[in-house]
């Protein structure tokens, strides 16, 4: 069995890696092709370009990369009707990945799946529809999400969050963790402002000042920074004026499984998270760390979004568990005191979060088949000719 897979950002890599090796465990053949990182690499993959060339968001922050992209576009899929593969798995990043899937269906019948399903009950409700022309099976990760898709004329499977099935870091990985990083006993709060370097030049700004005004009344706090590796240089240097004598862990040096154990045992250390919008809202609530969210964009993709975004919350934390435990500070309330403001009550307070977070760990498919495996058997259940 042959798979064509992309991903174009870290938490697509982390979808891959999981999907890959649920594929690996069913079809032990299987032979991958496509773009992806270091998790998806660890798999077997042989990346035909930087995924870090495709981790860009934003309506605005997209054109000065707009001709790289578009020849990146064409020479995926072009690979892809090159390789004939059994199916196309695209992951996440979906302005990437249906445009690629649109050139392969303009051209061939393979078989597209398309791995997360876009928030088309948040925003661009129209996208569904045009999805359906181009991808035939859709891998949702919210179980809510079905319905949207199938009305649209796709297939759908619900197939949970890879997060319920990670390991939760251990004491005895907490202290280690504290020793190596010469913490002690004293508090942790994590600052993750983003994987992207777009996401981390607008954020850390606003991070720093707020940790400033948050550490003003917790002076004994630590900040620890967990970092994506292609974007540590420019964590690094925005943090060092930050307060709380900021420790950057960096996982560059360290084997893959080893970094993501250091990355959980960062999460599980802390007792309070200020971090970007996205899929991280899930990593903390599985170490059953409390957070608030904050996240800013561009001025003009801000007065766009604004017009296109129809929802009192966009944490995946608050929208599984249906509460509205986690606190967010976005766009234009995205600025220190509110943020600060938001830190302290979490800290004061943290009990709805975590029954919040419990809830949503059990949704998302906790104790259940690893999403990972269910993925897989999704895959192959609805190829026309199964090949397990």
């Amino acid at each position: 069995m042959r798979v064509f897979i992309v991903a174009g950002e870290p938490s697509g890599d982390r979808l891959g890696g999981a999907l890959m090796e649920g594929l690996r465990t069913l079809v032990p053949d299987v032979e991958f092709d496509g773009v992806g990182g270091p998790l998806m690499q660890a798999q077997g993959l042989e990346s035909r370009f930087p995924m870090s060339e495709l981790s860009v968001m934003g309506l605005v922050e997209v054109l000065p990369k707009f001709f790289h992209l578009k020849r990146r576009i064409a020479e995926t899929a072009q690979a892809v009707l090159d390789t004939q593969p059994d199916v196309l798995i695209t992951i996440d990043s979906p302005d990437f990945s249906l445009r690629v899937a649109k050139l392969v269906k303009a051209q061939s019948d393979i078989r597209t799946v398309h791995y997360v399903a876009p928030s088309v009950w948040a925003w661009r409700p129209g996208r569904a529809d045009k999805m359906a022309k181009v991808i035939d099976h859709v891998l949702a990760l919210l179980p809510f999400e079905p319905p949207y898709m199938e009305r649209a004329g796709m297939e759908c499977d619900f197939v949970g969050h890879p997060v319920v099935s990670e390991p939760v870091a251990s004491d005895e990985d907490i202290q280690k963790f504290r020793e190596a990083h010469d913490l002690g006993q004293a508090p942790i709060l994590l600052a993750l402002p983003g994987s992207r370097r777009g996401e981390v030049d607008r954020l850390a700004p606003v991070f720093g000042e707020s940790l400033s005004l948050y550490l003003k009344e917790h002076p004994e706090t630590r900040v620890v920074v967990p970092a994506v590796a292609h974007i540590v240089e420019a964590v690094t240097e925005h943090v060092q004026n930050w307060p709380g004598s900021p420790v950057v862990v960096d996982p560059r040096q360290l084997p893959s499984d080893e970094a993501q154990s250091q990355k959980r045992a960062a999460f599980a250390a802390a007792e309070l998270a200020l971090a970007a919008s996205g899929t991280v809202s899930l990593e903390l609530a599985a170490q059953a760390t409390p957070m608030v969210i904050a996240y800013n964009l561009n001025w003009l993709t801000t007065l766009i979004a604004k017009r296109m975004v129809d929802l009192d919350t966009v944490t995946l934390v608050n929208l599984v568990s249906e509460t509205r435990a986690v606190p967010e500070c976005l766009l234009d309330d995205c600025e220190p005191g509110k943020v600060a403001a938001a830190l302290a009550a979490v800290s004061a307070e943290p009990e709805a979060q975590h029954k919040a977070m419990d809830l949503t760990m059990d949704r998302l498919g906790r104790g259940g088949e690893a999403p990972g495996l269910r993925a897989a058997r999704a895959v192959l259940k609805r190829l026309p000719e199964r090949h397990d």
